[in-house]
């Protein structure tokens, strides 16, 4: 049986796939003020002491066939985000708008669970030890009521270079861990979505197999025409499959922007310290000052204003009064950023800035 005996045309999304409403200038995901604390509980009776705000105030789009990278410290928020716009965390407020239509409003979750999958990092523990692989890849089409799930499983499979008659009735432990992410990017498939949310879906494998992965994603999205959201923390491999990258800080955007715009010329000061952290191949220019000191400001408690003053090498006053707004900066083609130093009615003192910028 062919693949596309069992597959429905994802580019066109037919009867099986969620229909394309807003045409192609409609972005596939947008994203306006999502925001999610988590309570942290003390005391006797598990009271709210504290909350920890993961996510505020994040606001993005993503267009239909892109690839939107989002990169980040650990604990900045990326995979939060992730969560929340699958429906696996709730979020607080904000609004999810998939193809013109309101997650919660005109489109149920159930419908948005089949435009949008999530490949995990951890390729183990996002599988159940008691399936076998033909039956992981199956379940969610079988749950949805989609037509033949076995054999959209067993396409799949060898679409993500898996023989069936081999692995079909393995269980995950039987298997390596690049395989058992190609099972995962095989199980999101079959829900035929339109959007797949990538969290660090390759940070775990070795580099042979991490290029390998990659290949296959950017020919899957080719042939399905997927829209994707690429979660990492190696830039490299953002700037291999990415067209866009989204800077997060402490919860917040901090810098959006295509990729090469934002490759060549960081306009925020803590994506220049992230891409001054990369280890350089030249062994005669090697990092001999940390590029960032200190560690991220509690979550609990984040400072006011721009929320990296305090790492800042350019801070000043207005900094820690004013929370910067995300701006796009004049002849750079949708690259914004989060900064005093580009507002000119900021009243920054922008002196000494010229040797970074």
């Amino acid at each position: 049986m062919s693949m596309t005996d069992t597959l429905p045309d994802t580019a066109a999304q037919t009867a099986e796939g969620l229909p394309d409403k807003g045409g192609p200038a409609q972005p596939l995901l947008i994203v306006k003020d999502m925001q999610k604390y988590f309570p942290v509980r003390g005391g006797i009776f598990g009271r709210t002491q504290a909350m920890v705000q993961a996510v505020d105030g994040v606001s993005f789009e993503v267009k239909k066939g892109e690839t939107l990278g989002i990169v980040g410290e650990s604990g900045c928020g990326k995979s939060t985000t992730a969560r929340l716009l699958i429906g696996l965390t709730e979020k607080d407020s904000g609004e999810i708008i998939f193809d013109g239509q309101g997650v919660g409003d005109s489109l149920s979750l159930r419908d948005l669970r089949r435009g949008v999958q999530m490949v995990f990092q951890d390729s183990y523990a996002s599988l159940n030890p008691r399936l076998t692989i033909e039956e992981s890849i199956a379940f969610g089409a079988r749950v949805q009521g989609l037509s033949d799930p076995i054999g959209r499983a067993h396409s799949l499979m060898e679409r993500v270079g898996l023989a069936p008659e081999r692995f079909a009735q393995r269980y995950p432990h039987e298997v390596s861990g690049g395989q058992r992410q190609r099972i995962n990017i095989a199980r999101a498939l079959a829900m035929s979505p339109r959007l797949v949310v990538l969290d660090e879906a390759v940070s775990a494998l070795d580099k042979s197999v991490e290029a390998q992965v990659l290949n296959l994603l950017a020919d899957l999205r080719e042939e399905f025409g997927l829209t994707y959201i690429f979660i990492s923390h190696d830039l490299n491999v953002v700037r291999y499959i990415s067209d866009r990258i989204l800077v997060m800080y402490l919860g917040e955007v901090v810098e959006v922007g295509p990729v090469n715009s934002i490759w060549e010329d960081q306009a925020h000061p803590y994506t220049r310290s992230l891409f001054s952290a990369m280890p350089s191949m030249d062994p005669e220019n090697r990092t001999k000052t940390p590029p960032l000191t200190g560690d991220p400001p509690n979550p609990i408690n984040p400072p006011s204003g721009c929320r990296f003053h305090t790492r800042c090498r350019f801070v000043d006053t207005v900094c820690k009064e004013k929370a910067p707004a995300l701006r796009e900066l004049p002849g750079r083609g949708g690259h914004c950023a989060a900064c005093h130093l580009h507002d000119p009615d900021s009243g920054h003192d922008k002196a000494g800035r010229e040797d970074i910028w």
